[in-house]
């Protein structure tokens, strides 16, 4: 999602950073560290006053030894709740066994120090916080080694720290819990020395996680596990068409169930709803099913698959709004038809299906709220809550719940949950409400991916390279009408419906993208890695094709067309044909290699998979795949994101893998016609290589998902002779 909110020139890298400290009553020393907002969050307006922020925002070193270390981000599986406390641990020189990592509630002190809101989004949270965590580390040492330093009258470099300990001259040593009251008095250096690559204890070692144990044994409590004492639940039923809105209710039989509280009409981002509040999850459903609705869906566009499609391709046989061009765009038609390609692309709706079903809970009373989300958005989610509430946003407390997943799902700009969780509070002030979305809710209720059409047309030259690519992608735009629109909306194109093709890495002269964005009835969101799913499905399938028909090598043929300063995307290359060259070369038969490689996010991945086909489905048996994604923080956290990022990625090649609409309604419900893939549709075997580097960590949650669905599709074409440019696959 990084598109969705990434600045078009450097960050800003001046901006002031500085230290509080403070001592609490529970005794420890308390440090945060603060980031001015960046220039370009500011754009368009005043530099904010100064705020006040809490002392005790990011370290805590408490009496008993333990180190606390707050998390800016959301932990949803993707290991930041480990791998960010890492960070300035191995800069305190931390004694690891006594971390302890902690989700941050919502508040300024902990914004993205880049996106310039509390997020997680773009594969960012390490690439944007490594800096400010490895500060944060540094710092919180030299204070302490300046207490330590001022008890023994001796300079702080005769000082040394190891796990938690300062020692010193002549024997001396004492604990950083020993020093912290003492620390909290030093004055706050303003720059430090950061350790060496070569001296990590913890950055760069294969950490287990630190949330691990209560995931396993189920003591670890998600947002849909909070219990509050006399909480409700809620359920919404919302119209069947988009943005229909409640015209009658006859909710006689749904009153009449023991446990039913309240059943009343709620506005909606668009339109309305009915929310049923009662005393149990299952008597809320139970009592929305026995609604009787009468809903108005006048002037509303009634959304059709089959219709969007013939608009969609016939927009794509037409040129767009220029997201990037680069030589001679009539070159193409100079070109003989005999050494021509044109190639037409559909990718459906996808839902995202976190395991865990959306949630918010919300107590409201007084002139104060509380509320507890597994938000990706934890600042524009509390400022909708306040606004709904009437409120400012430093009147709602946001914790920040962990999270099953989320996939994009979470990261919603119009927070639509936490609004109706805010609006059915209000409605029952002073008792704490728990809104649940069901399965069917989300998949019928949308957030989307949205649907997409491409349409490429390719000149080969005499050598059997792209001469000229003239490319036009259709689907609607992610952030139109939103704040994001005038940041990532550029010539009228929207730059997350043209990343991973717009900037590809490879050197193509000629070329031509461009793009539509058609107005649809149908809400859209970012999917796991955006726009690289489906550009990098046209870019990665086509060159794959035109390897073969040059009858060259898949990688060779990638290595000569890449640009000279795609050292990243080489790199990973590389080391992935190394890595797999001993099984490519001794394929049972009825196997077929698949490559491909793509660039997102900051990180290059290279890919190589073992395919054949059972009961007329891909078999994945295995996965090779290689990344430079700069310094691996944890090399752990990324093998398992690989892994689960590749797993996510073959969503889209499920045959019941789309979402559809028909008359304006979406025609799946469940898993039962929305079908993720199962344990039988995962690679068999996935090994994880990484490019090692000392470069600035770069993004690893989305990267991984891009390259699985073309890779695999190019070991079919193999097999097969047939190449796929519609998903999700039928039987091949």
């Amino acid at each position: 999602m990084r598109a969705a909110l990434k600045r078009q020139n450097d960050p800003d890298l001046n901006r002031r950073s500085f230290l509080r400290a403070s001592t609490i009553a529970a005794g420890g020393l308390l440090v945060s560290l603060y980031l001015d907002l960046p220039a370009f969050a500011r754009e368009g307006t005043q530099a904010p006053p100064p705020k006040a922020y809490p002392p005790d925002a990011f370290v805590h070193i408490r009496p008993d030894g333990k180190i606390l270390i707050t998390v800016n981000r959301l932990e949803f599986g993707q290991g930041v709740q480990t791998s960010l406390p890492m960070i300035p641990a191995d800069e305190l020189d931390a004694d690891w066994s006594q971390v302890v990592g902690e989700l941050a509630p919502a508040a300024d002190v902990y914004k993205d120090p880049l996106f310039g809101i509390q997020m997680v989004g773009g594969s960012g949270s390490i690439a944007h916080s490594f800096q400010q965590y490895r500060e944060l580390g540094a710092k919180t040492r030299a204070m302490l080694i300046a207490a330590a330093a001022d008890r023994w009258h001796v300079s702080p470099n005769q000082c040394r720290t190891e796990n938690s300990v300062v020692f010193g001259p002549d024997g001396k040593s004492s604990r950083y819990s020993e020093l912290a009251d003492h620390a909290v008095r030093q004055p706050v250096p303003e720059k430090v020395s950061l350790k060496h690559a070569s001296e990590f204890r913890l950055i760069g070692k294969k950490i287990r996680r630190l949330d691990s144990p209560a995931k396993c044994d189920g003591s670890q409590k998600f947002g849909l596990d909070l219990d509050l004492p006399g909480m409700k639940i809620a359920v919404v039923a919302h119209p069947t068409v988009f943005g229909g809105r409640v015209k009658s209710i006859d909710d006689k039989e749904a009153r009449s169930l023991a446990g039913v509280k309240e059943v009343f009409e709620i506005p909606l981002v668009k339109g309305s709803g009915v929310a049923v509040v009662a005393d149990k999850f299952w008597t809320a459903k139970q009592a929305r099913d026995r609604l009787k609705i009468d809903w108005d869906l006048s002037g509303l566009e009634l959304a059709d698959s089959s219709q969007l499609w013939t608009r969609y391709k016939e927009l794509a046989r037409t040129p767009g709004n220029l997201a990037v061009t680069r030589g001679d765009d009539k070159s193409l038609d100079r070109i003989p038809a005999a050494r021509r390609l044109t190639a037409e692309y559909e990718f459906p709706f996808l839902a995202h299906t976190p395991m865990e079903p959306l949630n918010a809970t919300i107590r409201f009373e007084g002139n104060r709220a509380e509320a507890w989300v597994p938000s990706q958005f934890q600042t524009l989610d509390q400022m909708a809550i306040a606004e709904v509430l009437g409120l400012k946003p430093d009147q709602v407390t946001f914790h920040t719940e962990y999270a099953g997943g989320g996939f994009g799902r979470r990261a919603v700009i119009d927070s639509h949950v936490p609004r109706e969780a805010a609006v059915i509070a209000r409605r029952l002030r002073g008792t704490p409400v728990k809104l649940v979305w069901t399965r069917e809710d989300d998949v019928r209720g949308g957030y989307y991916r949205p649907m997409h059409a491409h349409r490429v047309e390719i000149g080969i030259g005499a050598d059997g390279m792209p001469a000229a690519w003239r490319h036009v992608v259709v689907g609607q735009s992610l952030v139109a009408g939103t704040p994001f629109a005038a940041m990532m909306i550029k010539n009228g194109v929207d730059q997350a419906t043209v990343e991973g093709t717009s900037d590809t890495s490879y050197n193509i002269p000629n070329f031509h993208v461009s793009a539509h964005h058609p107005t649809v009835n149908v809400p859209v969101l970012w999917w796991r890695s955006v726009g690289h799913t489906h550009n990098a499905f046209v870019m990665e399938t086509l060159v794959d094709e035109l390897a073969s028909r040059a009858k060259v090598d898949p990688i060779a043929y990638r290595r000569k067309l890449l640009k000279p300063d795609a050292k990243k995307l080489r790199a990973a290359l590389d080391l992935m044909d190394h890595q797999s060259a001993g099984w490519r070369s001794h394929l049972p038969k009825g196997h077929a290699v698949g490559i491909s490689c793509h660039e997102a996010f900051g990180t290059a991945v290279a890919c190589a998979v073992d395919v054949s086909i059972e009961n007329k489905r891909p078999k994945i048996h295995r996965v090779t795949v290689a990344a430079d994604c700069g310094l691996a923080v944890n090399p752990l956290t990324i093998e398992s994101q690989f892994q689960g990022g590749l797993g996510f990625g073959v969503t889209q090649l499920m045959a019941q893998g789309a979402i559809t609409l028909k008359d304006g309604h979406v025609e799946q419900r469940n898993f039962d016609g929305y079908t993720p893939p199962y344990m039988i549709d995962a690679p068999v075997t996935v090994d994880v290589h990484i490019v090692p580097s000392t470069e600035a960590p770069t993004g690893c949650g989305e990267p991984p998902v891009p390259v699985i669905s073309p890779a695999v599709v190019n070991a079919l074409a193999r097999l097969t002779g047939k190449r796929h440019r519609s998903l999700p696959l039928s039987a091949v």
